[in-house]
C-alpha cells in the first residue's frame, strides 16, 4: 500500500473545483474498459457534466465523495456513497463509481478508498452498504477480500464501454 497516498472526503466547494480532474479520471477508466455506466468514446463534456451533477449532490448532502491523491495532489482514485435513498432505508447507502487511474493501479488505492468509505458510512449512520460490479473483474475480488458478501449475478446486465455485454455481481456489507 502506498504511503504517499491521501484519501479525503470532498465538501461541496472542493467537489466543484475538482470536476475537471474527476472527468480526466473517469475518461481514463472508461477508455481502459471500466464498465461504470458510460460508453467509449466518452466526450469530455459528458464526463464534466456527470461530475458537476455529483458535486451538486454533494452540496445537497445526497452523496459522499472520496478522492485519493498522491503526494503531489494528483487525483488517482475516487468512490462515492449515495445517501439519497427512499425514506424506508435511512440505514442504507449505495456505493458507486469506484475508479482508480490505470497508471496508479496495484498500489492498494481501491482498498484504502473502500476502508475510508466504510468509516464515512458509519459517520453518516449507515449500516448496510450495497454495490454492483462487473462479474469476474478485479473489483469483484477486491470486494470479496474487503468483507463484502456476494448476493448473486445477473448475466448480460450491462455493457462494457466497447458495447459487449457483461454480467454484474451484486454485493452487500453490514457495518
Amino acid at each position: 500500500m502506498s504511503d504517499d497516498l491521501h484519501v479525503r472526503r470532498l465538501g461541496a466547494g472542493d467537489a466543484s473545483t475538482r470536476v475537471e480532474a474527476l472527468a480526466d479520471l473517469l475518461m481514463d477508466c472508461v477508455e481502459g474498459g471500466a464498465s461504470v455506466s458510460f460508453m467509449w468514446p466518452l466526450s469530455r463534456d459528458k464526463a464534466v457534466a456527470f461530475w458537476r451533477g455529483v458535486a451538486e449532490g454533494v452540496s445537497r448532502g445526497e452523496r459522499v465523495l472520496l478522492v485519493a491523491e498522491d503526494s503531489g495532489g494528483q487525483l488517482v482514485g475516487t468512490v462515492q456513497l449515495i445517501l439519497a435513498l427512499p425514506e424506508n432505508q435511512p440505514h442504507r447507502a449505495d456505493v458507486a463509481k469506484m475508479l482508480v487511474h490505470r497508471q496508479a493501479r496495484r498500489r492498494g488505492i481501491a482498498a484504502r478508498l473502500m476502508a475510508s468509505l466504510d468509516d464515512e458510512a458509519r459517520r453518516e449512520g449507515r449500516s448496510v452498504l450495497v454495490l454492483d460490479t462487473v462479474t469476474g473483474g478485479d473489483a469483484e475480488r477486491l470486494y470479496a477480500r474487503s468483507g463484502w458478501q456476494r448476493v448473486g449475478e445477473v448475466p448480460r446486465y450491462a455493457l462494457m464501454p466497447d458495447g459487449t455485454s457483461c454480467g454484474t455481481t451484486f454485493f452487500y456489507k453490514h457495518l
